[in-house]
């Protein structure tokens, strides 16, 4: 993966990552541009199956300053393209557990396409976090004794 243009801070604290995929998105030649800039905010956003299409929501990608009037809607959806055998695959996990499709992160590949790693998360509880945050910590602690008994 090279060139990230944007992550999902939230989603690894939020949620557990059970499996990623690389998918496109459908987006027009303004996006894209803006996509370059960075002016991209997955935040609050979620990817949903419907009608055999993978849907992305609520990603804002800013509009372009120089497009004027060919800008499109910051927060429009936005298919996702993944292979048919995928989305059967997810729309199969999706209805069958309670987990969700999260963006992870914007980022351009060898070629210059821009692409979207999308999760599979299911929701962390509040004490999940906590035991992560604790785990995080004692990790730290060792590795400071450590670097003091060298």
């Amino acid at each position: 993966m090279s060139n990230i243009a944007a992550t999902n801070r939230k989603a690894h604290r939020d949620y557990a990552v059970l499996e990623t995929f690389e998918c496109g998105i459908e987006l027009k030649g303004s996006e894209v541009k803006s996509v370059r800039q960075g002016r991209v905010n997955l935040g609050d956003s979620f990817a949903r199956i419907e009608g055999g299409q993978a849907i992305l929501y609520n990603a804002h990608i800013s509009p372009y300053a120089e497009a004027s009037y060919l800008n499109v809607e910051p927060l429009r959806e936005r298919r996702l393209l993944l292979h048919k055998r995928q989305i059967n695959k997810l729309a199969g996990q999706l209805a069958q557990r309670g987990l969700t499709l999260i963006p992870l992160k914007v980022y351009f590949n060898k070629r210059g396409f821009v692409k979207l790693e999308l999760g599979l998360c299911k929701g962390k509880k509040l004490y999940d976090r906590r035991e992560d945050i604790k785990r995080r910590e004692a990790d730290l602690e060792v590795r400071r004794a450590l670097k003091r008994r060298r």
